[in-house]
């Protein structure tokens, strides 16, 4: 899966226009642009997509933009200029895919709604990455991931029993969001094979991160059931937690099997916790989680990581460290995978980053460049479709580049 492989890209001559910021629609690209697609980022000529300075740089290089920005070629145009919305339907006429994240009516605004850029591309899927959703009371609102993560109830179950909501110390909804919108986009290409028409994507990021719930809504509609927040435990099985070890470091346990719960008591000396009739299912072993963590906890107290990892292991039973990102980078398993990669970059040098989502057996994706310069590409792409130097060269004068 690196970006040398000769094997041919699966989205190889798919042609995407990103023209969204922060996070869910830039990343819902580069899953796109991971297995071939043409990815050209259109940014605001003095207003670059702000996640190029979100977090830390180095030599002044935004470093989170080197991996939302990879395997795109880089466009400046203002869409609110008449030349940059005559220049950007140029661009959708060539196009599959166009990725936006304004807040609903910002596009029709600029005349590029749905109505011009299907007569300039009648198969275009043209897709709409909002807090909120395209109509509704809230839609004119601003929306972050935050938010949806604070809307959906994950915020709400998340933490300790007497603690407050929590947030994640990351761009969660956000990126849940863009795993749903990059399969949208494929279901709308798909749609268009039959047809011969696109469509319009219309996703809130509120709605992801609320359907990766589980049966909530439905726990709460038949039962008036509302999730509480459990810490690391679960109420639906045990022993389920986070324990310390003798030298300090912290495991996972998870045994949603009952086979797998039966032989942790087995390992940690309490065989005889599996005769009582409560420990034959995850919600019975729930209601004692206190006694099993007991158990599991007072076993690992004794015992450094690698002790406890291998016992678990030679049982066959679930347990994994809890680990930082100096861990994960030195990882056997996902040095194995390959899920860190190697990409060269002419500013930095090599970086190490996240490889592509998955591997595909016979046409594997890669990361071909890290993210490029601000408006690194917009004489060439603009060529392609036709303008002259001249032309770009007006443009420039208009402000419209």
């Amino acid at each position: 899966m690196s970006a040398s492989s000769s094997a041919p890209l699966p989205l190889r001559g798919l042609r995407v226009l990103d023209l969204a910021t922060l996070f869910a629609g830039p990343l819902c690209a580069t899953m796109l642009g991971d297995f071939g697609a043409e990815v050209i980022k259109v940014e605001h000529p003095t207003r670059p997509d702000p996640s190029r300075g979100h977090g830390p740089a180095k030599d002044g290089v935004g470093l989170w933009w080197k991996v939302l920005g990879r395997n795109k070629r880089n466009v400046t145009l203002d869409l609110s200029a008449p030349g940059g919305r005559d220049t950007l339907l140029r661009l959708a006429a060539t196009a599959d895919v166009v990725v936006e994240n304004f807040r609903p009516g910002t596009l029709e605004r600029w005349g590029l709604g749905w109505e011009e850029l299907s007569e300039a591309n009648p198969r275009l899927v043209l897709t709409r990455i909002t807090g909120f959703g395209q109509f509704g009371p809230y839609s004119h609102r601003p929306g972050f991931g935050t938010l949806a993560e604070a809307m959906s109830g994950f915020a709400a179950a998340t933490g300790e029993p007497e603690g407050p909501p929590t947030l994640p110390p990351f761009g969660l909804a956000d990126s849940v969001a863009a795993l749903a919108a990059a399969y949208a986009v494929m279901t709308a290409l798909t749609a268009r094979a039959t047809t011969g028409r696109g469509q319009v994507v219309d996703l809130a990021i509120i709605e992801p991160i609320l359907a990766m719930l589980g049966p909530q809504a439905l726990w709460y509609d038949q039962l008036g059931y509302v999730q509480p927040r459990t810490g690391n435990r679960s109420r639906n099985n045990a022993p389920r937690n986070i324990y310390r070890t003798a030298d300090g470091s912290w495991l996972a346990v998870s045994t949603s099997a009952q086979s797998v719960a039966e032989r942790v008591m087995h390992l940690v000396g309490r065989p005889e916790f599996v005769d009582e009739p409560w420990f034959a299912s995850g919600s019975g072993r729930a209601e004692h989680a206190a006694e099993l963590d007991a158990a599991v906890g007072g076993w690992i107290a004794r015992r450094t990581r690698d002790e406890a990892v291998d016992a678990f292991e030679k049982a066959e039973a679930a347990i994994a460290p809890v680990y930082d990102i100096r861990d994960v980078m030195d990882d056997a398993q996902y040095r194995a995978l390959g899920t860190i990669t190697e990409v060269p970059d002419p500013e930095l040098g090599p970086l190490r980053m996240q490889n592509v989502l998955f591997r595909l057996s016979e046409t594997p994706g890669g990361i071909r460049w890290a993210g490029r310069p601000h408006g690194a590409d917009t004489e060439e792409v603009l060529a392609e479709v036709g303008l002259t130097p001249a032309d770009i060269t007006a443009l420039r004068t208009q402000g419209a580049l």
